[in-house]
Formats: C-alpha cells, sequence, structure tokens
C-alpha cells in the first residue's frame, strides 16, 4: 500500500501545473524576469492604470493581481521557484501547494490579450458585509445581497428587527475588512488560504 501511496506522490510531483506565487510589495515585474530567466515559464497580467501625481496624470502598466505572479512548473522544481529573489510563498491550502487550473489562467491571458481592458476589482460575495464608498449612502454598511440581475445592500436596523434594501453598483462598494459580523473568512469572501513556505 505504502507503494502505491509514493507513486501517486511521484505522479503529483511530476505534474506541470500553474502556481500562484505571492511576492515582495512593488516586485512582481522583477520577479517575472527573473522566472524567466531560469527557464521556468511565467505570467504576470497587467493593465493600463492611471496615477495621479501632483503636476500630471500618467498611464503606466501595474499588476492585475498585486503581490503575485503565475508560475508553471513541477512541484519537484518548486525549490528553484522559491529562491527567486522577491519570491515569498507559494498559495495553498494548509502546507500543500494547490494549482490554478488551466481554465483560469486561459480566461484570464485571454482577456488580457483580446484587448477587453480588465482592472483589479474587490472580491466580494453575496452575503458580505460591505461599505458604500461614494455617493449620497457613502459610509452605510449593509451586506450584500444578489435579486435577478442587480445587487443590492442590505441595512438592517437591529431594535425593530426591520431591514432595508438599495441596488447599487459594485464600482461603489468595497468589502468591510471586519468579519466578525458575518461568521468564518469563508463566507465573509476574504482570501482563505495558507501559504506554503520553504
Amino acid at each position: 500500500m505504502r507503494t502505491s501511496i509514493f507513486t501517486s506522490l511521484e505522479s503529483i510531483e511530476s505534474t506541470v501545473s500553474w502556481f500562484a506565487l505571492t511576492v515582495r510589495p512593488q516586485h512582481e515585474k522583477v520577479v517575472f524576469r527573473s522566472l524567466g530567466n531560469k527557464g521556468l515559464e511565467s505570467f504576470l497580467p497587467l493593465y493600463r492604470a492611471r496615477r495621479c501625481w501632483s503636476d500630471r496624470i500618467k498611464e503606466i502598466e501595474a499588476p492585475l493581481f498585486p503581490g503575485y505572479v503565475f508560475c508553471r512548473f513541477r512541484l519537484d522544481r518548486r525549490l528553484t521557484v522559491m529562491t527567486t529573489p522577491g519570491v515569498t510563498s507559494l498559495v495553498g491550502s494548509g502546507r500543500v501547494a494547490s494549482p490554478v487550473s488551466d481554465q483560469e489562467i486561459e480566461g484570464i491571458q485571454l482577456m488580457v490579450a483580446g484587448g477587453f481592458l480588465p482592472e483589479p476589482w474587490p472580491f466580494v460575495r453575496s452575503g458580505q458585509r460591505v461599505r458604500i464608498k461614494r455617493g449620497a449612502l457613502a459610509g452605510i454598511e449593509g451586506i450584500l445581497v444578489e435579486r435577478k440581475s442587480s445587487w443590492r445592500v442590505v441595512l438592517n436596523v437591529e431594535l425593530l428587527r426591520r431591514a432595508v434594501a438599495v441596488e447599487v453598483d459594485l464600482a461603489c462598494i468595497t468589502p468591510v475588512s471586519d468579519s466578525a459580523h458575518v461568521g468564518d473568512r469563508r463566507r465573509s469572501g476574504q482570501p482563505f488560504y495558507a501559504c506554503y513556505q520553504a
């Protein structure tokens, strides 16, 4: 029986998969180039961002996923990846690195290459506590719910045991980092992962 366990582990180690690497802040492009210099296939999706300085507005290429670079390799080559300057960890669950599906990577590559102008977006889920960040309701917090093809923020009036809902544009809300009101991290929509460190 042990032989089959080792055999399956060996097959996992020898499978080429995409993995997400966490990198030091502002080191995404350096890590991307370094991985390429090591002969590893890597992917750093970029988007056009406008940055405002005191005297001008400039368009720059910024990472679509700040703090992450994708790399395709066999797990038995993780030491080569982890010793790349700027790489801090492999994203996974517990102490096991989790591969990113080929379909997700292909989807991002198609968006970037196809001129669809993707941009970073806060990760929110129905049922998550959010804050309205613009407009007359700025600062109001509530629970995000989906109704048919629209999104609404529900505000509870605890004393009356009643609630009101208002339709919102997803661009006008941001996740509330304090998840004490909505339970564990999985339900709150916050990233739920652990990192494998070499």
